[in-house]
């Protein structure tokens, strides 16, 4: 089963999400010295890296009985948000690929 979510966020103050990810990487002890490094210069120069590494798709699903993780990738990009979007007629709606498609105004929830 394949589990898509996309979000798009705004980034309200990008040196606690900064500060964030580098406190996560500095308490990271499985992770090498080498990699610490070069992790601390990636996420402190790009708010998206930082979000990246503080979003765990792990914990989307680790408490969800019967389902266990076979993969995940994740990642970040700059967004351009248009704000005459309206999605009342995207709600509940379907894809090109007929799978079930779900927007939710932040602070709703679609269950």
């Amino acid at each position: 089963m394949r589990l898509r979510v996309e979000l798009v966020v705004e980034i309200a103050d990008p040196e606690a999400l900064a500060r964030a990810a580098l406190d996560r990487i500095d308490s990271d002890a499985l992770l090498p010295d080498d990699e610490r490094g070069h992790a601390r210069e990636i996420v402190g120069r790009d708010a998206g890296e930082a979000i990246a590494y503080l979003v765990d798709p792990v914990d989307l699903v680790s408490e969800l009985p019967g389902v266990e993780l076979s993969h995940a990738t994740w990642g970040s990009e700059a967004a351009e948000v248009d704000p005459e979007w309206d999605d009342e007629d995207d709600e509940d709606d379907e894809n090109a690929a007929g799978e079930e498609v779900y927007d939710v105004p932040v602070g709703e929830r679609a269950w």
